[in-house]
């Protein structure tokens, strides 16, 4: 499209006030700027819009019919502003979001029906991945990480951060006995990361004080995979607290050296387009999730 909404304004103006003058007050423009701004219009019209005369402006025939367009588009536009407007103040619209099985499952889904009271004009879209995924690819509005983020295209905004401990059911202890110290873990079957291998540096040092890197006697890409591997007796884990508070609480999982523990935590952050004006479905649901983990934080 050549023509621009500074010209159609400028048009309106003038036909609505009837000079130029007025028009240029009315849209806080010089009479030169109006003047050159309507004769713009035309050229790319190729065509007179208003024929000038000493005492006032008329429409031509093509300038009436070209009227009707122009206020129909100036009307689209000003309804167009209006609803981004009713949006901000009322959040509508689907969310796509992003998360990883455990904090989907442990995190977000029980704050669904909170946030769907609040905001019930997002329409909410839950997508798990257990990896780092393309938003823009995967058409997702947000997605939560946990672990230290690299250089992104992405805006990040923390959320929170969820300690990580060394757990083991009470069964597989009974049966395999405790260890007493993290060197003893040699000597156990230990349940890790297929990657990243950040994963499996447990936050107990080793013989030489360093966090101890295992070699996983078994091992998954999911940690709701370890978590079920571990519940059922299987071997020692090392997880993060956002998936298994209520474990402990319940002593399904009990914690393994808590004097030699590292208080090492994880970040958790949102993440979402750099490059574009923040949705007010994005900004309520995120406030939401730090709202909630501020009332009840992990570890």
């Amino acid at each position: 499209m050549k023509t621009t909404l500074d010209e159609l304004q400028a048009f309106v103006a003038v036909v609505d006030t009837g000079s130029i003058t007025a028009a240029s007050e009315l849209l806080g423009l010089t009479i030169s700027a109006t003047s050159r701004t309507l004769g713009r219009l035309e050229e790319k019209l190729q065509t007179t819009l208003l024929r000038r005369t000493t005492r006032r402006l008329e429409l031509t025939e093509e300038g009436a019919d070209f009227l009707k367009h122009a206020r129909a588009i100036l009307a689209s536009v000003d309804a167009a502003e209006e609803q981004m407007a009713a949006r901000r103040l009322r959040p509508v619209g689907r969310l796509r979001v992003d998360a990883a099985t455990p904090f989907m499952l442990h995190v977000l889904v029980p704050l669904i029906a909170g946030f769907r009271a609040e905001f019930p004009d997002v329409q909410l879209e839950l997508n798990s991945n257990e990896g780092i995924i393309d938003l823009i690819e995967k058409r997702t509005d947000v997605a939560f990480r946990i672990g230290a983020l690299k250089d992104s295209t992405l805006h990040a905004r923390p959320v929170g951060t969820s300690r990580i401990r060394v757990l083991a059911s009470p069964a597989y202890l009974e049966r395999h006995g405790t260890p007493a110290t993290p060197t003893d873990l040699a000597a156990h079957v230990l349940l890790g990361f297929t990657q990243p291998e950040s994963l499996n540096d447990w936050p107990v040092r080793d013989k030489v004080g360093d966090a101890l890197r295992i070699t996983p006697s078994m091992a998954s890409s999911s940690g709701e995979t370890l978590r079920h591997m571990a519940l059922a007796d299987l071997g020692i884990v090392c997880l993060s607290d956002f998936m298994t508070q209520g474990d402990r609480q319940s002593g399904r999982l009990v914690q393994l050296f808590p004097r030699h523990t590292l208080d090492v935590r994880q970040p958790i952050s949102a993440v979402y387009y750099r490059n574009t004006a923040l949705a007010s479905r994005i900004t309520c649901f995120v406030d939401y999730v730090v709202r909630a983990l501020g009332k009840a934080p992990f570890g």
